[in-house]
């Protein structure tokens, strides 16, 4: 049986994927070891999801190991070897205010872990589909030096930019900017991933997301600013908005969404390519926008407050350009817009929250 190994495999994304190549035919070998309770508290801890996907998926096997620990994950790629056909590295430390507290575990995790699974991909399953899960923060602050104009309720760049029509594409110089530890530490990873395509010849990619969304994302204060944002209006818990006067923007892209974007990849894989992946000109919202939607859609009033202080690096306008990836997989099409996105997680969240209210 074809396998599909799965990291981060209790996470939106990771429990996305699997569910997907489990439906697929494929043996699904989700690594998870719910480091995102460490990193954000009981409440993000993934492992409701864990025992979902084992009472759900009767080709799941889960192995509760960390990336960082060389010696069990070798056990693994031993194990299932050339039967592996596919790799998708969703395991991370995901926030950038997160990491500065302990710069030695997000590196470990998301530079080293990388490189640990990489490297057992060659020696075990060189022919595989390796694919990554990076994030437009390699490219650092530089997006804020765009032409940015201000409107009543968003950042927007000039109209006369080339990135106003389709947005930002894969030839933003990663340099000399402001990645925060964070995106320093995935840059690192993201270049690795590369390379092992170009200088080994394997299917390796590095897809650069915008925001990830859907309705299993556990939203924390520090990561995940649209289901955090749903996840207060419902309970009433105050919000801070963290400068740019909140108008700034950001685009969504549904799981199941960039799912089929790492299908497409699979079943015509191209060594070393990188992708910018989001909801593009398609789907996108700023802060105060999400705000006045959720009242719209839900009538939840949100309690919040604006804070002149900005996260250090902060995007104050990102929207990916998906043109290359289209270009190279031109069936890919997204079922998500943001309404859609909006609409579903917040009915997620109110299911979540009456079950929790009821026990």
């Amino acid at each position: 049986m074809k396998v599909a190994i799965v990291t981060g495999s209790s996470g939106l994304i990771g429990s996305e994927a699997c569910k997907f190549f489990h439906d697929q035919g494929f043996l699904v070998v989700g690594i998870d070891n719910d480091m995102r309770q460490y990193f954000f508290g009981k409440d993000a801890s993934t492992k409701p999801t864990e025992h979902q996907l084992k009472k759900e998926l009767d080709n799941f096997r889960h192995y509760n190991i960390d990336i960082r620990d060389t010696r069990e994950l070798e056990t693994v790629f031993l194990e299932y070897k050339s039967d592996i056909k596919v790799i998708v590295h969703t395991a991370a430390q995901p926030s950038h205010d997160w990491a500065a507290r302990e710069p030695f575990t997000d590196f470990t995790v998301n530079a080293n872990g990388t490189l640990n699974m990489l490297e057992f991909t060659r020696r075990n399953c060189p022919k595989a589909a390796f694919i990554f899960t990076s994030t437009n923060k390699v490219y650092g602050d530089t997006p804020n030096d765009l032409p940015l104009i201000e409107l009543e309720n968003r950042w927007e760049v000039d109209e006369s930019h080339h990135y106003f029509k389709e947005g930002i594409d894969e030839k933003m110089s990663i340099d000399n900017s402001k990645h925060s530890i964070f995106g320093a530490s995935k840059v690192a990873a993201d270049i690795m991933v590369q390379e092992y395509g170009k200088y080994f010849g394997m299917n390796t990619v590095a897809f650069r997301g915008g925001c990830l969304t859907g309705p299993t994302h556990k939203g924390a204060e520090l990561h995940g600013f649209l289901a955090y944002l749903i996840k207060c209006a419902i309970s009433g818990k105050h919000y801070t908005i963290f400068g740019h006067k909140g108008k700034q923007v950001r685009d969504n892209i549904h799981s199941v969404d960039l799912i089929n974007a790492f299908w497409e990849y699979y079943k015509n894989p191209r060594p070393g390519e990188v992708y910018n992946i989001g909801g593009s000109r398609h789907s996108n919202i700023s802060m105060i926008e999400a705000i006045q939607q959720i009242e719209n859609i839900a009538g939840y009033k949100l309690n919040y407050t604006l804070s002149d202080e900005a996260r250090s690096g902060d995007h104050i306008w990102y929207v990916s350009d998906i043109g290359k990836f289209k270009s190279h997989y031109p069936d890919f099409s997204y079922q998500y817009d943001i309404d859609r996105i909006l609409k579903e997680m917040l009915q997620s969240a109110e299911t979540s929250m009456r079950a929790t209210s009821s026990n």
